[in-house]
């Protein structure tokens, strides 16, 4: 019996119940099959589909449980994790306009409607978005010890942004040293309830928010969003080349504004030419994590706030995010865990 259940292949994935050694156990019980499945991914979102595999491979009825055990993962060398946070991913794009914070917020709620638990760090601090995109821009982080408690959203992601501590209306007008400062406060003085991916959305280029990020805080992965116009190319492989200069790891490469579809016709237009992600995608051997298209209601969904609802209203669109934050969750998955919170510190003193 176990053996049957460790062939089944996971949906939405090329890999098996036994090749993630998921299977805790298998029991008859009441003339059903109790069956415990344990993952190191969001999974709860594929309880349906596992129960029905299961059910058709065994010929039995199935009880399903489904556990979630997301560990934190290998940073930069030398930097610990952050209490609170297991698993940190940047996303940048290297140029401005290609819909970077649109995929930051998209993927943390995919994320989240996974089964993770999620944050959002806006990063962007001369243009924090994120407290819009999640709908929670009328809100204010509470205070609790002398640290901030993120502000959640109707979706449970917990959100952080300079956007709620400062005037919406007001330019933020700061040298870089105080940009790094910032962001270090935002992320380090915040109170995190234990989640499991934490996305930071980077502003465009690869200045000193980029380099505080690689230097001083544990990033696990990377995800680059271009369109498929040269230029947006161009800048991305200079996102992609600061990554690896700091030896953080791409995740994978996700296209934006793939397409053009009329929303009276449906003609298919790319107006910013064709696979320029894909084809960037293969040049570096990582993952291509989807391919979105230039749509009309993702754009009226982060202006109101409610991408949620997006996601339950178009379920083409809500399935490429899914397919892009399972295929993240996988990639962090694989990579080695971190035990730098279980090292005691060193303290040498000199002694006179």
């Amino acid at each position: 019996m176990n053996q049957i259940i460790n062939n089944i292949v996971i949906p939405h994935t090329n890999r098996t119940i036994g090749s993630e050694k998921a299977l805790i156990s298998a029991k008859e019980c009441s003339g059903s099959l109790k069956v415990v499945l344990q993952f190191g991914f969001p999974a709860a979102f594929l309880a349906n589909e596992l129960r029905q595999q299961i059910t058709q491979h065994t010929g039995q009825s199935v009880e399903l449980e489904i556990r979630q055990r997301i560990l934190a993962h290998k940073v930069q060398a030398g930097i610990a994790t952050i209490e609170g946070v297991k698993n940190i991913i940047a996303v940048a794009s290297g140029k401005g306009g290609v819909g970077k914070s649109t995929t930051t917020a998209n993927l943390a709620t995919a994320m989240a409607k996974m089964g993770a638990r999620v944050g959002v760090l806006d990063a962007d601090l001369y243009g924090p978005s994120q407290p819009t995109m999640l709908g929670v821009a009328m809100q204010q982080p509470q205070q609790r010890d002398n640290r901030m408690i993120p502000v959640q959203n109707a979706d449970g992601i917990q959100v952080m942004s300079i956007g709620f501590l400062i005037d919406p209306d007001q330019a933020v007008v700061w040298r870089g040293p105080m940009v790094s400062q910032a962001l270090q406060q935002l992320l380090f003085q915040s109170q995190w309830d234990n989640v499991d991916y934490l996305f930071v959305d980077l502003p465009p280029g690869t200045g000193d928010i980029q380099l505080t990020l690689s230097q001083k805080i544990p990033v696990t992965g990377s995800i680059v969003v271009t369109t498929p116009q040269d230029i947006a190319l161009i800048d991305a492989r200079k996102a992609i080349d600061m990554f690896n200069k700091v030896n953080i790891p791409i995740m994978g490469v996700l296209e934006n504004m793939s397409v053009h579809i009329c929303s009276h016709c449906g003609h298919h237009e790319a107006i910013f030419g064709t696979d320029g992600g894909k084809e960037l995608a293969n040049k570096l051997n990582v993952p291509l994590l989807g391919q979105l298209p230039l749509s009309l209601p993702v754009r009226e969904a982060m202006d109101a706030g409610t991408a949620g609802n997006l996601h339950a209203q178009y379920e083409k669109i809500a399935q490429i995010y899914q397919d892009a934050a399972l295929s993240v969750a996988l990639a962090i998955a694989d990579k080695g865990q971190d035990f730098s919170n279980r090292f005691p510190k060193i303290i040498v003193e000199s002694q006179k």
